[in-house]
């Protein structure tokens, strides 16, 4: 779900660096996501309509939306990072776990079982 959130920010920086200060009526390919594209020609190549959260868009300029990505983009992967730091946590404690329950199972049965 970040890694999906990253790649929605990333296409939409690509997007919006690929199409700054580009004169109206330049034709270029919009993604419209599952690796599609449309053709369009821009109108207004000074500000985008930009969501902000809880279904509510803005008019930003592009200059503004690109500073709010990057800001995005940090979030997002201070969040992945630390996800991966809690997953790396739990799985050391899993081992952990493991490892006790096959001494207790050793004990206990005087066999020598493992858990996997």
């Amino acid at each position: 779900m970040i890694q999906a959130a990253l790649r929605d920010v990333l296409v939409a920086n690509s997007t919006l660096e690929g199409i700054n200060r580009k004169p109206k009526g330049t034709e270029t390919l919009v993604p419209i996501g599952a690796d599609s594209y449309m053709r369009a020609e821009i109108s207004d190549s000074e500000k985008v309509v930009m969501g902000i959260g809880a279904e509510v868009c803005m008019e930003k300029t592009i200059d503004e939306s690109l500073a709010e990505l990057r800001n995005r983009q940090a979030e997002l992967e201070k969040t992945r990072t630390s996800i991966e730091q809690q997953l790396g946590q739990i799985l050391g404690r899993l081992e952990n776990d493991r490892g006790r329950l096959n001494d207790l199972l050793r004990k206990k049965s005087g066999e020598n079982v493992e858990v996997v």
